[in-house]
């Protein structure tokens, strides 16, 4: 077996964690080259786009398709997605069960199939390849994330995520 040219990337996934265990996970999806696809904020207030309102119907039709998923809060920003998805699954039959990736690569899918039909300026992938969860262990940690998530756009020049564009 040939060995690839490139750097062997880490997985960013808990080695002994089960993705389709039920808790309660921070994700963060970012756009492909953090390019700003979805609006842009406005005196501290998100101002979605087109593409930020279908990626917001995507993210609210998730427990449509995934009966065992709870959405919590979300904030959809002009090149990322911060949201705080529950499982509910172990009383599922296995091959109803999902892990979180399957579940958030879905949503990837759905975003990027509605984008397209929208539109063809987007060349190439729509989003980055992977996306970072944050496992919530208990009731401090979420509290602290959704504060997070709430203050998001006001604080959005001091943001990791942040470009002047």
């Amino acid at each position: 077996m040939e060995q690839s040219p490139y750097p062997q990337r880490k997985s960013p996934r808990l080695k002994d964690r089960d993705y389709s265990e039920d808790g309660a996970y921070f994700v963060t999806i970012c756009t492909s080259n953090r390019d700003y696809h979805f609006g842009d904020v406005v005196d501290s207030d998100m101002k979605l786009n087109a593409y930020g309102h279908l990626a917001t119907a995507c993210w609210l039709l998730m427990p449509k398709h995934y009966k065992q998923v709870q959405i919590d809060l979300y904030v959809v920003m002009p090149n990322h997605i911060h949201g705080i998805v529950i499982l509910m699954q172990a009383n599922l039959p296995k091959e109803k069960q999902r892990s979180l990736g399957q579940i958030i690569g879905a949503y990837k899918a759905a975003v990027t199939r509605q984008v397209n039909q929208l539109e063809t300026s987007i060349v190439g992938n729509l989003w980055q390849e992977r996306f970072h969860d944050h496992i919530i262990r208990n009731e401090a940690d979420l509290n602290r994330i959704r504060e997070y998530v709430i203050n998001n756009p006001k604080l959005w020049e001091k943001d990791t995520f942040y470009s002047h564009t």
